[in-house]
């Protein structure tokens, strides 16, 4: 799947694109022909940097039945040519999920898509799973010939539908269809499911893939051997050395750590960081300098798991360091550092936006940082991100850091936040934005009154209009 191309945050388009509660806002006020056609966009196109965490079916969903949208690009998108050519789930995942949402606020037409494409579209395990949670048991009974009909009656066919029906994510229809009189459904399914039990636990007797011997040297040399074929193998490895190695080992682990071949060194390094072994920070240190990649950055994720008062300190000293241990540093001091550590915090945030951008990676640990710090002079850096960033989590992190350092988040940026894709964004919304504004107390009682609403979020609701109620 391709990078998704972003509007700028000042259009519509790229307000809907990062799921902000702008987006609706500026939707519900501009024409209703230009808000629909940024509206199915997104939904064709779906704008999320990762499709898999963030959220924004119930965000476009919603905003589908505010603005009275048909379905038509959503009908096209689905049945076009590209549903054979491209059957990649991220292609169709975010229109079923909408549509799913829609059937669940009551349209009739959304229901009959989900249905339609179930029975003869390419993703139709993902339409079957929301048809799972919001269609009758009719409508669920007369997809199980066409959906059997995708497995002929021969012994690949019958193994490819028990892994179905064994890895299926909701598992009603199989339920109802293994109970349909018809010997071509009901005992084909019932069939198909006690093979999935069965290969579930034979897998389950049979673990996959090589194992090491149970000693220090038999570990590391399976770390080493995983790596000269390709696979990383270290952080296991060392779990495997936490279970096995002894004092008397130490003297080998430390060798290895400093001058062994990669593998093995990344495996003795992570051991070592992890027990907090006195000499690992001067190990990490002298790793992460080293001319191979692969050292270097297991160093760094070595020294991420340390968290006693001497990593803390000797992350002060590297905060300072160009490279990734210095980025690592600040991102430690981020999480556990106190607030003599605000000023390192901050200018690892400023640079990070500067050098990396407002979606980078590296930001998620700093903005969590600057709230738990309470650093007050982060808040522009933040209001930056918070504006620029295509990542909706990212912005709701960010949001939570501004609701501690910025006086006028509950006022300014909390109001929209209450309409946000993220439900995480919205409870902190429902907790910080100020009613004086009158769409506030309309919002808020909306969200409580909303049966698609997540819970947290309500109870969010509930703790501003009854206190002693959400405490209970």
């Amino acid at each position: 799947m391709f990078e998704p191309v972003i509007a700028p945050s000042g259009t519509l388009l790229g307000l809907l694109q990062r799921g902000r509660g702008d987006g609706t806002l500026h939707a519900l006020a501009a024409p209703r022909t230009e808000a629909l056609a940024a509206l199915a966009h997104c939904v064709t196109g779906d704008p999320r940097r990762d499709w898999q965490v963030e959220n924004r079916s119930l965000y476009y969903a919603r905003l589908y039945l505010d603005l009275h949208g048909g379905l038509g690009e959503i009908e096209a998108h689905l049945f076009c040519a590209a549903d054979v050519l491209e059957p990649e789930e991220s292609r169709t995942g975010l229109a079923l999920a909408v549509l799913g949402h829609l059937a669940s606020y009551g349209r009739e037409d959304a229901l009959l898509l989900l249905r339609r494409y179930a029975a003869t579209g390419t993703n139709w395990a993902w339409a079957l799973d929301e048809l799972a949670l919001r269609d009758d048991d009719a409508g669920l009974r007369a997809l199980a010939a066409p959906v059997l009909g995708r497995f002929p009656r021969t012994p690949e066919g019958d193994a490819e539908l028990a892994a179905t029906v064994r890895d299926a994510f909701e598992p009603r229809p199989w339920r109802l269809w293994a109970e349909d009189p018809r010997e071509e459904v009901g005992a084909r399914v019932r069939a198909a499911r006690e093979q999935g039990s069965f290969d579930r636990w034979q897998r389950q007797l049979r673990p996959a893939g090589p194992r090491p011997g149970w000693s220090v040297r038999a570990i590391l040399d399976w770390a080493q051997d995983g790596l000269e074929r390709g696979t990383e193998l270290y952080a296991p490895a060392a779990r495997c050395l936490t279970a096995v190695a002894t004092p008397e080992d130490r003297p080998l682990l430390v060798r290895t750590a400093r001058t062994g071949p990669d593998g093995a060194r990344c495996a003795a390094l992570h051991h070592l960081a992890g027990s907090g072994d006195p000499e690992a920070l001067d190990l990490i240190e002298t790793a992460a300098g080293d001319p191979s990649r692969t050292v270097a950055e297991a160093a760094v994720a070595a020294f991420e798991r340390m968290c006693g008062e001497a990593a803390i300190e000797r992350a002060r000293r590297w905060a300072h360091r160009p490279g990734a241990l210095g980025a690592s540093a600040a991102r430690t001091l981020a999480c556990r550092g106190t607030a003599r550590d605000a000023g390192l915090v901050l200018g690892a945030l400023r640079k990070a936006v500067r050098e990396e951008g407002p979606d980078a990676a590296a930001l998620y640990p700093l903005v969590d940082g600057a709230g738990r710090l309470g650093i007050a002079c982060a808040a522009p850096v933040l209001r930056h991100i918070y504006r620029e960033t295509a990542a909706s989590q990212l912005r709701g992190r960010t949001a939570r850091a501004l609701a501690a350092t910025d006086p006028s988040f509950a006022s300014g940026f909390a109001v929209e936040c209450l309409w946000d894709c993220e439900e995480t964004t919205r409870e902190i919304a429902a907790l910080h934005a100020e009613t004086g504004d009158a769409r506030v107390a309309e919002r808020l009682r909306r969200l409580a009154a909303d049966p698609a609403e997540e819970d947290e979020v309500q109870s969010a609701v509930r703790s501003r209009f009854d206190p002693d109620a959400a405490a209970r």
